[in-house]
């Protein structure tokens, strides 16, 4: 018998047969394939060319290529950007600024906005990832690795290490660390030390949930804000009616990672400044957020999108311009909507900090706006719910009331208004948003629904098309991906939000895009409970590269062409933002299939591909083809791997 401290091999005997276990497994997968890491979709004899699943026609790899070998037009390649370009956001880059020769006004952040490059100073190359960049899925090897070190159960402390370097990190462990290796800074970590932003440990980044105002962590600090109002059983989500917060200024983006378990989504804007990377990190972690800033131009979001705003030592001026940072939130709100604002302002007893807290104190009076509850450090403001207090102001106060030609929801480019947006009569008669709580808000039809000439009966049978169809990507791509790989995704054309809503039972948060010429769209997916943007795709958008798993584009590239811009152009940008391992999936007319799939190879986006001929249903364009594409990883002056 074996004493019970005795090792069962010896470290030679682990190494070689290690060595020779990997090896023949990874001939195992290079011939066959393998759940974990499928190559290609592979084409076999028993299959007979028909999908019963999506009622159409699949077409097998090879065939999908036979047209590009003999046309001369298919590119053979794509240009690699320099590495120095790695972090590239082109309507984000304060050196096209410069070099065009721009005068932003710094005191407006005028240059954290968005200025996009002409088409001669386009970046028209595929962006490389960082050295080292790790993808989110083990390769064949890493997991044949993984199953066999679990299943002999040695102790060795230097394999183990190697295993922790290998396996990816997935939601919901990304929100506590993530790769060095993929966000290569490490100036927060040094110059938030002290508030518990970030920590590095090795080759990890830690994120302990602290922020400028939360050091022992973001969850208990969301409790005290839910003891603060007096919500039931301090739930911030106050028995559902609290959904879509937007946090100002959000950092690394804590905050709002906290929130998710709490049955609250936010969308965590900050600008690309001096602290960078900081939406680059939320990203990587896995939480909604975007690059933004309060600048001169309205954010991107409907008006009434939000019953909370949040801002923790944000750091911005709201009493600029006659208050119209404040108004612009006033926009964003919905009807008894609150404002939370951690600050000096809210309890420091200098004379400057005194200052700015009768100051604004009388602005938002004036605003209608009113202190809920104020404690240590904390204030939080109320928005009325309807438009008594408006109409019973003296004459000539300011802000006024904005003209009734405004629209609130017109954000593409639209500059802020120091004015307060009245409600309609209905809502001021109503007195609320009339929205029910979450999780019943998802599909249940808002009364907004009015406002965009859609009934009822069609954003339900919206609902249930949505459910249809994410289930045949599913079908699709379930042999060559687990479910729990995809956890940001972007659909590009999101209507109604029948996409987002059809990934409810998943682990994924979804950036619902409405372009601008569907922009008025958007507030009926605000009112479903998601979080979204308006965005024109002629354009790049306004995030870091490789920040999305998993990119949904539904007539997209038929509505920019429609409109003179390039099916090339936006497929660079979603190689930019898409993750190396990640999917797209294209639906569009057939004639628009057949030209991206043109650009699949030079974008190395073939290390699996499916085409299909979908079903026809009530939102069917004439014809539709489905492509679903894999893009590889690479590395630059490297082929694909």
């Amino acid at each position: 018998m074996k004493q019970k401290n005795e090792k069962p091999y010896t470290a030679k005997q682990i190494t070689t047969a290690l060595i020779a276990f990997i090896f023949l497994l990874g001939l195992l997968c290079l011939y066959y394939g393998s759940f974990f890491a499928p190559a290609l979709s592979r084409s076999d004899g028993e299959h007979d060319g028909s999908d019963p699943v999506l009622g159409g026609n699949i077409r097998d790899f090879d065939d999908l290529f036979e047209d590009q070998e003999h046309n001369p037009e298919v590119p053979k390649s794509i240009p690699i950007c320099d590495i120095k370009h790695s972090e590239l956001i082109p309507c984000l880059d304060r050196n096209l600024i410069y070099q065009l020769k721009l005068k932003p006004n710094l005191t407006l952040m005028e240059h954290y906005e968005r200025h996009c490059p002409p088409p001669e100073r386009r970046f028209n190359c595929l962006i490389p990832p960082p050295i080292g960049y790790k993808v989110r899925e083990c390769s064949c090897w890493c997991m044949c690795l993984f199953n066999f070190c679990f299943a002999v159960s040695f102790d060795s402390d230097e394999i183990n290490q190697f295993l922790e370097f290998q396996i990816p990190i997935r939601w919901p462990e990304s929100r506590d660390e993530v790769w060095k290796a993929n966000i290569p800074h490490t100036h927060l970590a040094q110059e938030k030390s002290d508030q518990n932003w970030m920590v590095v440990n090795g080759e990890k980044i830690n994120f302990p949930g602290g922020g400028t105002h939360f050091h022992d962590g973001a969850n208990k600090y969301i409790v005290s804000l839910a003891r603060m109002l007096k919500f039931p059983n301090d739930k911030l989500h106050n028995g559902g009616n609290i959904r879509n917060v937007l946090d100002v200024g959000c950092g690394v983006a804590s905050f709002g990672a906290y929130l998710l378990s709490h049955s609250i989504i936010a969308m965590s804007i900050a600008p690309n400044d001096v602290h960078e990377n900081q939406i680059q990190f939320a990203l990587e972690r896995g939480i909604p957020s975007t690059l933004g800033v309060l600048g001169t131009k309205r954010l991107p979001y409907p008006s009434r999108s939000f019953e909370l705003a949040h801002c923790s030592r944000c750091r911005i001026d709201w009493l600029q311009r006659d208050g119209i940072l404040l108004l612009e939130l006033d926009r964003l709100l919905r009807p008894g909507g609150y404002f939370a604002y951690s600050s000096p302002e809210a309890y420091a007893l200098d004379p400057e900090n005194r200052r700015i807290w009768n100051a604004m104190h009388d602005l938002l009076r004036r605003m209608c706006w009113r202190v809920a509850v104020k404690k240590d450090q904390t204030v939080i403001w109320q928005k009325p719910l309807g438009n008594g207090c408006y109409l019973k102001r003296d004459p000539g106060t300011q802000p006024p009331l904005c003209s009734t030609g405004d629209d609130p929801d017109a954000t593409w480019n639209v500059h802020m208004k120091a004015c307060i947006i009245p409600y309609s009569a209905k809502m001021h008669k109503e007195r609320g948003s009339g929205l029910v709580p979450w999780p019943k808000r998802l599909t249940a039809a808002p009364p907004r629904l009015e406002d965009i000439g859609v009934s009822p009966k069609q954003f339900h049978e919206d609902t249930n098309i949505w459910q249809f169809r994410v289930n045949e990507y599913w079908k699709q791509m379930k042999s060559v991906v687990r479910k729990n790989y995809f956890r940001n995704v972007m659909d590009m054309n999101s209507n109604l939000g029948g996409f987002g809503a059809a990934l409810k039972d998943t682990d994924v948060w979804v950036m619902n895009v409405a372009p601008v010429n569907m922009s008025a769209r958007l507030k009926v997916i605000y009112d479903r409970g998601l979080i979204g943007t308006v965005h024109d795709w002629c354009e790049a958008f306004s995030t870091y590269p490789r920040t999305y798993d998993l990119l949904h584009a539904w007539g997209v590239f038929s509505e920019i062409q429609e409109r003179g811009c390039g099916v090339e152009d936006l497929l660079i940008e979603m190689d930019r933002i898409l993750r190396p391992d990640g999917f797209v999936i294209i639906r569009d007319k057939p004639l628009i299939i057949n030209y991206i799939r043109k650009f699949v190879t030079a974008l190395r986006w073939d290390r699996w591909l499916s085409e299909v001929e979908p079903r026809s249903d009530a939102l069917y364009l004439s014809e539709e083809r489905v492509l679903i594409a894999r893009k590889k990883l690479w590395s630059e002056g490297v082929s694909a791997m």
